[in-house]
């Protein structure tokens, strides 16, 4: 077997794999890439890329400017698409969550009593099972507070009404 014969193999095997294979192997190496980078612009020219695919199979005559052409279009939709209409629902938090995470500011408008007078604008209440230190008015030990601000681990409270 000559060195040509080995040319016509591998001519023959790359002709084999349609193009349209080409692009969906594109568009799983632009996802993989989305999990090692991720960020939701590979995921889109991903998506994209898979898009191709099924233009090039359902027209396979299509030549390479032409798909060049097509596949940009069609990314810069997919790109386009997600930045205009998915992204906001996405961003957009459910009434209630965006303190979620911040236990503190949960506390605003809560009332708790304190287990230490506050003295010199310093005392501690019990929330829970636990005791905060709060910052306001001197209050005797007893005394039922309203939170009305946080300052790091610090309530700010006023005596309730």
């Amino acid at each position: 077997m000559g060195e040509g014969s080995y040319h016509a193999t591998e001519t023959i095997m790359f002709e084999a794999i349609s193009t349209h294979y080409l692009w969906w192997i594109l568009a799983l190496l632009l996802i993989a890439g989305e999990l090692l980078l991720p960020g939701y612009f590979l995921l889109w020219i991903g998506i994209a890329a898979a898009a191709m695919g099924v233009v090039l199979w359902v027209v396979p005559t299509l030549g390479m400017l032409a798909q060049a052409i097509v596949f940009g279009v069609l990314a810069l939709a997919a790109c386009v698409l997600y930045a205009k209409f998915l992204r906001p629902r996405l961003e957009r938090s459910e009434p209630g969550n965006e303190r979620l995470n911040r236990r503190g500011e949960q506390m605003i408008g809560q009332r708790y009593e304190l287990i230490e007078p506050i003295v010199n604008g310093r005392g501690k209440a019990r929330v829970g099972d636990g005791q905060w230190l709060v910052s306001g008015p001197d209050l005797p030990a007893g005394s039922t507070v309203e939170v009305v601000a946080v300052q790091g681990t610090t309530l700010q409270v006023r005596a309730a009404a």
